[in-house]
This record gives C-alpha cells, sequence and structure tokens, in this order.
C-alpha cells in the first residue's frame, strides 16, 4: 500500500466557496499522518477546521462526514464536531477549542461512549457502503456475526496486504491464521451489533476546552464495542482507567473481556502494518499468541 503524503495545503477558495463566506485567515494546524489540517477564519466571524488531502476517491471525505453525523445523532452519546461541509478533497467542521483532559471529563466520556454503543449498529458492518481507516478501503459487508466480519472484513484484507508487502513474517501470519480458524472460540460471548468509532486509538478522542469529549476521524459501523475500548488502550489514553471504569458502570463488558483485549487490537495494528511497516508486523504476531493463550 502507498503511504504517500496528502498533498497540497488546503485552498481557501475551496472553503469560501464550500462555507459560502470568504476567507479571511487560514493557517496550518498540526494533526495526523494522514491529511493536512487548517484554520480557517471567515468573514461572517465563524472560525472553521479544515483537513483536506489530494488524490482520494469522492467516497473518502463523504464516508468520513457521514460516520460523524451518525455517532452525532445518538442522544447522550459521545459527541463530534459539527459538519459544516464536505466535497472530494476536503471536510470542514466546526471549530473547537482543545482542552486538558482531567478525570471528570475522562469518567464523563465513558459514560457517553457506553450510550453511543448502546444505540446499536444495525448490522455488523454498514448498510451506507464501505468506508475507510486511514487510506485503506473498510470493507462493509454486511455479516451475519461480528466472528465473520472480523475474520473476513477486518483481519484478512489487511492481513494478505501486508503480507504482500513484506510487513508481516511467515510465522506471524500462520498465527493470525490460528486465530481467524478458532475465533468462534475466542470471540466471547454473543453480543448483537454496537456502533463503534472504528478507529478509536487516543488520536481521536479530542479533550475540549469545555470539558467535554468529542470523537474524530470516525471508520463509523456496526462492530463490537470491545474493539473501541481495545483501541483506546493500543496507543495510550488518558485517565483510561477512569474511562473503562464509567463505562463498565454504565454497561457491564461480558466475562474475559480483558483477556480478549489483544484480539480486539489485532486488526488496528495490521492496518498500521500495512501503512508504516516498522515493528507493526511483529506486534501483531505477538497479539496473535496472546488471542491464543488467552482462549
Amino acid at each position: 500500500m502507498s503511504t504517500e503524503g496528502p498533498g497540497p495545503s488546503v485552498r481557501a477558495e475551496v472553503v469560501s466557496r464550500l462555507t459560502g463566506s470568504s476567507v479571511t485567515g487560514l493557517h496550518p494546524v498540526g494533526g495526523g499522518d494522514i491529511c493536512v489540517s487548517s484554520e480557517a477564519t471567515l468573514s461572517d466571524g465563524r472560525t472553521v477546521f479544515v483537513k483536506a488531502r489530494s488524490g482520494m476517491p469522492p467516497t473518502f471525505f463523504a464516508a468520513e462526514a457521514r460516520g460523524l453525523r451518525r455517532l452525532g445523532a445518538v442522544r447522550g452519546g459521545v459527541p463530534v464536531p459539527e459538519v459544516v461541509a464536505h466535497d472530494d478533497s476536503c471536510l470542514v467542521l466546526e471549530w473547537l477549542e482543545a482542552g486538558p483532559p482531567s478525570k471528570a471529563s475522562a469518567e464523563l466520556f465513558g459514560r457517553t461512549l457506553a450510550a453511543t454503543h448502546g444505540s446499536g449498529g444495525g448490522v455488523f458492518g454498514s448498510a451506507d457502503g464501505d468506508g475507510w481507516i486511514a487510506t485503506l478501503p473498510l470493507p462493509a459487508g454486511p455479516w451475519p456475526s461480528w466472528a465473520d466480519m472480523w475474520a473476513e472484513g477486518r483481519v484478512l484484507p489487511y492481513l494478505r496486504a501486508a503480507v504482500d508487502a513484506g510487513a508481516l513474517a511467515a510465522g506471524d501470519a500462520r498465527d493470525i491464521d490460528r486465530v481467524l480458524a478458532e475465533l468462534a472460540l475466542l470471540a466471547g460471548p454473543v453480543e448483537p451489533p454496537a456502533l463503534v468509532h472504528g478507529d478509536l486509538w487516543a488520536g481521536n478522542v479530542l479533550w475540549c476546552a469545555d470539558g467535554i469529549a468529542r470523537l474524530v476521524d470516525p471508520a463509523a459501523h456496526g462492530g463490537h464495542r470491545e474493539t473501541d475500548l481495545a483501541m483506546l488502550a493500543l496507543f495510550g489514553c488518558p485517565h483510561l482507567d477512569r474511562v473503562l471504569g464509567a463505562y463498565r458502570d454504565a454497561a457491564p463488558l461480558g466475562d474475559g473481556w480483558r483477556a480478549r483485549v489483544p484480539l480486539h487490537q489485532l486488526h488496528p495494528v495490521l492496518v498500521h502494518a500495512v501503512l508504516f511497516g516498522g515493528s507493526y508486523g511483529a506486534r501483531a504476531g505477538r497479539l496473535a499468541r496472546a488471542s491464543l493463550q488467552a482462549g
């Protein structure tokens, strides 16, 4: 898979066309590895956040906008920034002032995340067409069960891509295949589809100055709620113990959920192996062996 840069910066005329207001200021801001991010000041007094990437299919930003609106529609769920506008080249969102995470905001995040999940995903996968995780396509399905989705639509495509890219050793690939063969035993109690963020590493939780966390950069679909929680732990979420404690008070988790964390981390680590190579392939192998041992 290609890991070329996100392309040229945001163009003021594009933002003006999408917002219906001329741009009086446009400044780059820090962001992820996928898109160029900017703060735009508009002549009508608004400040907006703009993320852009060239060369992506028309569904790229449309899928993100759809996911944000779906997550934002959940009553009592984790809020999201308002989608102002989008086209094939960029996505315009309301500007939110960042703030430090606190124990109180982490507990609120845990409770509202439980409400988001509890609103239901409808199906395992998506009824709205394929999505994206970073710059990689995310198959829609739908599938009859979470295990089918995890095997066919999440792990296998990225396992093959990681092998093709030379990012995964043969022994690690075999151990991941063993996980898929035993998935029915490893998956834990059967649960209905939850509405999940789908790419919920700590960087996609925006801690805001008003003390309320927001979800950004979703790959929203119907999935397993343990996947979002496992991904929060993958790269370190502030006050994670408070998040999980408040979540479990609101929506208890199935027996053995801690032992299934490596299983739910397997797909995002394979995505990283495809995109970035490095040590992620070996890490995926370790997660597979931990899953097998736990099972």
